[in-house]
């Protein structure tokens, strides 16, 4: 039952990263103030539900709940604070749920700056979504008309400009 939980818990987060780029991507294109407000709001939410599944996931692999092996899958879930001090990293401890300090943009010119998703097309935007989804067997079952319809509709939404 805790490998299911698990998987959840980290299912929950991948779906709500791709929100979180998702959403400031689309609207770097908006032309519309309606649209825009409409876009950051829902932005907001799914940076907030990033936030709290990151949190979540990162429980799932600390003590009590860390080692857990599933008996039928085989499907492991270390504990990621089980590394020796030497070894220890920044991005295992599972306490961390804030964006960490990073290389952003150019890193003479730019001092670190702490960077929750990326805001590109080619990385955040509707056709990376799409395809992170489908690869990730979210849409599992579904006919090709619809895969071609929600690929139209994000290239359409990736190739869209503001209009200043």
């Amino acid at each position: 039952m805790q490998a299911i939980a698990n998987t959840a818990g980290f299912h929950f987060a991948f779906i709500e990263q791709g929100g979180s780029s998702l959403y400031p991507t689309l609207a770097l294109k908006a032309s519309s103030e309606e649209v825009l407000r409409i876009l950051l709001s829902i932005g907001g939410v799914e940076i907030d539900h990033f936030s709290l599944w990151h949190d979540k996931a990162g429980n799932a692999v600390a003590q009590p709940l860390a080692g857990v092996t599933d008996p039928e899958t085989g499907l492991k879930f270390p504990d990621l604070n089980a590394v020796t001090p030497a070894a220890a990293l920044e991005l295992t401890q599972t306490n961390k749920i804030l964006p960490e300090p990073c290389d952003f943009l150019q890193r003479q010119a730019l001092p670190p700056c702490s960077v929750i998703r990326p805001t590109s097309t080619q990385l955040g935007g509707a056709v990376a979504t799409v395809k992170s989804f489908t690869d990730d067997l979210l849409f599992l079952g579904q006919t090709e008309d619809f895969f071609e319809f929600a690929m139209q509709l994000a290239t359409a939404a990736d190739n869209a400009r503001r209009q200043l």
